[in-house]
């Protein structure tokens, strides 16, 4: 079952790679607008964040003893959304926000998101820091 879902992924993936290549392509020669190339990407874009969403899902359904695992997982993205959310501020002024056409509320979640961004980076660059020197001292 793994060995046949596993071939089938790879052809899907292999398709998708063919299209954006000839997508590319024909962008380049001037065949295709940028809107195709536009909707294409919005078209990966969901289907990335489907299979990034279904995928865990998945992985449940096949073993449900690591459903603690998914669960703390869960609940640290939880989390640092939370304190991204609580450090995030609007740093524009009323006239700022105005020339920009945005509202504070706008403001504040682009802020959580890079809140967000840094802190998971940050997250991502210590632990393999630290799995680096664990692997060197074991």
């Amino acid at each position: 079952m793994v060995d046949k879902l596993s071939k089938i992924v790879s052809w899907v993936l292999y398709g998708l790679m063919a299209v954006s290549a000839l997508l590319g392509i024909l962008f380049y020669a001037g065949a295709v607008d940028s809107s195709t190339f536009l909707r294409w990407g919005y078209v990966l874009l969901i289907l990335g964040v489907v299979i990034a969403l279904f995928s865990p899902i998945y992985g449940f359904i096949l073993s449900p003893g690591n459903t603690a695992k998914l669960l703390i997982s869960f609940g640290a993205v939880v989390l640092i959304a939370i304190v991204s959310y609580s450090f995030a501020g609007n740093t524009f002024s009323e006239m700022k926000l105005e020339t920009l056409n945005i509202t504070e509320q706008t403001s504040k979640m682009v802020s959580t998101g890079l809140l967000f961004t840094y802190i998971t980076a940050s997250i991502a660059i210590l632990v393999i820091i630290f799995s680096s020197f664990f692997k060197i001292f074991k």
